[in-house]
């Protein structure tokens, strides 16, 4: 708490120099931190002060050995733990990117409908988390199927930790149940892969070579009316020494979009690099898919039997439909656990 204190005091002192507001993107940034910091400290004042209520709670019954305290005590107490749990997993979310907003991709695997359906269906489910925990969330791109479902999707989720929350859902993610689409009523099983990377903050400098950009313009394929069907504004960009590809087509602006698409690249790089212990990113060769489809994390079965169960963790639940409305939590946290374990 102590740091935080003394890191608010110098960005307030910051925010009070007469030419702040001269660079917004700084003063957003400063304006943010200092808001993040905040709220850690009140949090922290407000579980300090319900802990203290409970004490002062106990020693009224003990005193007193009056009993009509405490159905107040245990709903105080029960309260306080659900805070403090909350507030340590808050506290495992310290590493480089982790308070960052985040870049979401959903691709659908291998077989047509059935798995564009899948990737629809995780689409929403994510909506759903990303509207319970008051993250703003922004299409980038959408590929969807004329028949049913998406073969893909990117979202910009932004809010405090946005990152080091969905950092723990990349991976691929397996279905299993009776098709809707399959006269016969078979049971099917169906992949869609996940990949997140931070949003990188634009005081970070990325170098990146020109010469190895391919960048390519088209029409977007999604809402946008007749702008959208005249207008060549959407951005594809591919860096041709890794094989990364990026598309934005959120804008009706082809330069906002190539803008989004270009820190889309820069964040992608920079995961890679540190993933490698590279020195540049000019040291970075090879082909990048989205994920290996050998790195299955998590299974949603709704036939023979109801069951979502993370590989990783063994965390698991049977009430699947919680889940495809959004309830992620347990997933996350035990996640976020292990590594805490790991480290």
């Amino acid at each position: 708490m102590e740091k935080l204190r003394e890191e608010n005091i110098l960005l307030e002192s910051e925010m009070h120099e007469p030419d702040f507001w001269n660079n917004q993107e700084r003063a957003q940034l400063v304006s943010q931190k200092l808001k993040h910091n905040t709220d850690k400290i009140e949090e922290f004042k407000s579980l300090t002060e319900q802990v203290e209520e409970i004490e002062l709670l106990i020693e009224m019954i003990q005193e007193e050995e009056d009993e009509s305290y405490l159905q107040e005590l245990l709903e105080n107490m029960d309260e306080a733990e659900k805070k403090l749990e909350a507030a340590r997993i808050v506290a495992l979310l310290s590493e480089e990117y982790d308070e960052n907003n985040a870049i979401l991709s959903i691709h659908a695997g291998a077989g047509g409908t059935e798995a564009q359906d899948w990737a629809d269906m995780l689409f929403r489910m994510y909506t759903r988390w990303i509207e319970s925990k008051g993250y703003n969330m922004t299409v980038l791109d959408i590929l969807p199927d004329p028949e049913a479902g998406i073969k893909s999707v990117t979202v910009l989720v932004e809010g405090t930790n946005a990152y080091g929350y969905l950092k723990s859902e990349k991976g691929v993610h397996r279905m299993v149940r009776i098709s809707p689409f399959d006269a016969s009523k078979k049971r099917h099983t169906s992949f869609a892969s996940v990949d997140v990377i931070p949003e990188i903050k634009d005081d970070v400098e990325v170098e990146i070579n020109e010469s190895d950009l391919k960048i390519d313009t088209f029409r977007s394929s999604g809402a946008g009316g007749q702008h959208v069907n005249t207008t060549d504004s959407a951005i594809r960009i591919t860096h041709i020494p890794t094989g990364i590809v990026v598309t934005c087509q959120n804008e009706r602006s082809q330069h906002k979009n190539r803008e989004t698409a270009m820190k889309m690249l820069k964040s992608k790089l920079l995961e890679i690099k540190k993933m490698e212990n590279k020195e540049k990113i000019e040291d970075i060769q090879g082909k990048y898919n989205q994920i290996a489809w050998g790195s299955q994390i998590r299974s949603y079965v709704f036939h023979p039997y109801n069951m979502v169960k993370d590989h990783r963790t063994n965390a698991e639940t049977g009430n699947v439909q919680a889940v495809m409305d959004g309830n992620l939590d347990m997933f996350m946290n035990e996640y976020l656990k292990m590594k805490a374990k790991m480290t």
